[in-house]
């Protein structure tokens, strides 16, 4: 903790005057914004409460399509169509009925995109402090290993290999039938002194477990179908190329991995319906005809609960939830856990998110909760940080999706965070874009800290 204290401090800086300013701008601003949303809610009370029983009406007629079949998943759409209804014509009376107060909320809005915009500048690091940075040495006998059927061929579309070539790096290509990781050691024993991967996010956590065993740098080259590792980490994902650079003009940045069982991960481990229905050969062929099939029989009314257990750090025990998704660093919330971000790779902490709804009724009260702001307190919904979590189960096994790949696992499995553990070259610029989106998060401790003069708390 002390090291990962030390390597932060050179991200954090005693605010000036302008910093001072603009966290007190933010402040400023937040509760005003607060103050207008207030009054708004106040005044537009029966819309309101008619928009959120729209919204469940709407949940739970979506869990009906997608956990029974025949004539109750047509219902299920009725109920989504009326939800609708509902909450169009809840949102339409509001506008109707409160003209000042409807422009006044969006002078409010304005006030809001001022501070979010004023957090951001007094939270970013030192930005000219980090272009001084000493850059990283470059590696003398830097390998990529290339996955040329990743992500639709980007290896070949994009030229990668002589590309890489023209750098000096040479390059591996992964044949059918090649064993990743021993390529890997491979390219260890031969000399090399730095590995890359180009490839999707399984990939990357396979070779990047190599370079964590022998202390080599790793470079990620984001050649998959959706990356998230290498977006995660503000890499260039729509031309790999530039990535290509941190062979040769680099820095070296210090971020997290995790463990499951002693496996390597980058991304995540999902247990629950999402590694049981990418456990099924149809999956890759068809997903979304699998996942529709399979649905029923996972969450319906005759389905059993998943054998799956673990506690909170608060000490409350969970057993049965449908959905578990332990990160390596905690995502962002957003409406889908898929479309969800890390600002942060270097937190030293694992998010764990879990759902443990059964019916459309609890299904529909969680979502209300969430629509009002309150989603972490439905009995439903476990979010926590956390060093390491047990997940165990009474058969002794689980499936699991490590980085999008199904295995099964031994019970009880242990998952780990290992704080700042992975040597990442990346180009010379990604340090700043990386902390442009860590400031995206507006840490209103921060700002207080900021206003007074303080070195602000991350």
């Amino acid at each position: 903790m002390d090291e990962q204290r030390s390597q932060r401090s050179d991200l954090t800086h005693r605010p000036d005057l302008r910093h001072r300013a603009a966290a007190l701008t933010a402040l400023i601003g937040l509760v005003v914004f607060g103050v207008a949303s207030l009054a708004f809610v106040i005044h537009s009370a029966p819309a309101l409460v008619a928009t959120v029983g729209g919204l469940g009406l709407a949940v739970g007629g979506a869990w009906w399509v997608v956990t029974e079949r025949d004539r109750r998943r047509l219902w299920g759409m009725a109920a989504i169509v009326a939800g609708f209804v509902v909450m169009t014509w809840a949102m339409a009376h509001a506008l109707i009925a409160a003209d000042a107060m409807i422009l006044r909320l969006l002078a409010a809005l304005g006030v809001l995109g001022v501070a979010v915009a004023s957090a951001r500048f007094a939270l970013a690091a030192d930005l000219h402090a980090l272009d001084r940075r000493q850059q990283s040495h470059r590696p003398q006998r830097p390998v990529l290993i290339c996955n040329p059927r990743s992500g639709d061929g980007k290896v070949e579309r994009f030229g990668l290999r002589s590309a890489a070539a023209e750098l000096g790096v040479e390059t591996v290509e992964l044949e059918p039938g090649d064993d990743l990781e021993q390529l890997a050691h491979d390219a260890v024993a031969a000399g090399a002194d730095c590995l890359g991967m180009a490839g999707g996010d399984g990939s990357q956590a396979i070779v990047a477990a190599v370079a964590v065993e022998h202390d080599l740098p790793f470079v990620c080259i984001s050649a998959g179908t959706r990356n998230h590792f290498a977006l995660d980490l503000g890499l260039d994902r729509d031309d790999p190329r530039h990535t290509l650079r941190a062979f040769t003009d680099a820095v070296e940045r210090r971020v997290d991995y995790g463990t499951v069982n002693g496996r390597l991960f980058v991304n995540n481990v999902s247990l629950g319906v999402y590694a049981t229905i990418i456990a099924e050969e149809s999956y890759r062929a068809d997903k979304a005809q699998t996942a529709a099939a399979m649905l029923p029989d996972l969450l319906g009314p005759t389905a059993r609960p998943f054998d799956l257990q673990f506690t909170a750090p608060s000490g409350r025990d969970v057993d049965g939830a449908f959905v578990i998704l332990v990160s390596n660093n905690p995502y962002v919330a957003s409406t889908s856990l898929d479309a969800a971000t890390r600002r942060r790779m270097d937190t030293g902490a694992l998010g764990v998110i879990a759902v443990s709804t059964s019916t459309a009724a609890e299904a529909a009260r969680l979502m209300t909760r969430s629509a009002l702001g309150l989603r972490k307190t439905s009995p439903f919904w476990h979010e926590f940080t956390a060093g390491s979590v047990e997940i165990r189960s009474r058969s002794g096994h689980a499936a699991a999706g490590i980085d999008g790949e199904a295995v099964d696992l031994t019970t009880p499995m242990t998952i780990r965070s290992h704080p700042r553990g992975l040597r990442l070259l990346v180009p010379a610029e990604n340090e700043v874009i990386a902390a442009r989106r860590q400031a995206r998060d507006v840490n209103v401790r921060a700002l207080v800290d900021m206003a007074a003069g303080r070195v602000p708390r991350l």
